[in-house]
């Protein structure tokens, strides 16, 4: 797991460095000019549905839990929550060191399909998505848990390319970083509810 992570984060640090950053471009280009314009508001519905599905989910857990008395679904929501506000912090420190300028930015031709106010990289929506994708198929791993989770979060990740708003490494790195901090936060979930004696 860890060799894959180092793997994954130092071809995204290549990306967007050049001539990785040559690649990172003429990918984003493929994508954002050669999209269909009818579907941007679909992707705006599903780029803008990142943020508050991630909230409201472990928010609705851990109220069923409640009702319901059930211990594991409220851990469950507590680790999901855990989750989701690893990423945003790892996510957000990323952002404002880094400090990349976003696509439409640096190159004219790329064509802005939604508004944004902060840096590039890495992908907050992407990072937010995935983390809740992993963390639920973390906590059920069942198909029809795991499927759906996982089609929206790359739907999410797909949007904010199509929209002109990221590179592809802004999109990979978030996706890492969603999904570790799920992982982080699934790991340390368990070695807290294991009995130790």
């Amino acid at each position: 797991m860890k060799k894959t992570f180092f793997l994954i984060l130092f071809s995204a640090a290549l990306l967007t460095l050049s001539p990785g950053q040559n690649i990172d471009i003429r990918l984003l280009r493929e994508i954002n000019l050669n999209r269909n314009t009818s579907l941007d508001p679909a992707f705006r519905v599903v780029t803008h549905s990142a943020y508050p599905i991630g909230a409201i989910t472990p928010v609705i857990m851990f109220g069923a839990g409640y009702f319901k008395k059930d211990t594991l679904l409220k851990r469950n929501a507590i680790c999901t929550g855990a989750t989701l506000l690893t990423e945003i912090i790892i996510a957000n420190i990323l952002k404002y060191s880094v400090d990349r300028t976003r696509p439409f930015e640096t190159y004219p031709d790329i064509e802005k399909a939604v508004s944004v106010n902060s840096p590039s990289f890495p992908s907050g929506h992407t990072a937010s998505a995935f983390a809740l994708a992993t963390s639920l198929s973390l906590v059920y791993p069942k198909w029809y848990v795991i499927m759906p989770s996982y089609t929206w979060a790359v739907i999410v990740a797909y949007s904010r390319m199509d929209l002109g708003v990221h590179y592809p490494s802004d999109i990979l790195i978030g996706a890492v970083i969603g999904a570790g901090s799920a992982y982080l936060c699934f790991r340390l979930n368990q070695k807290i509810r294991t009995p130790r004696f």
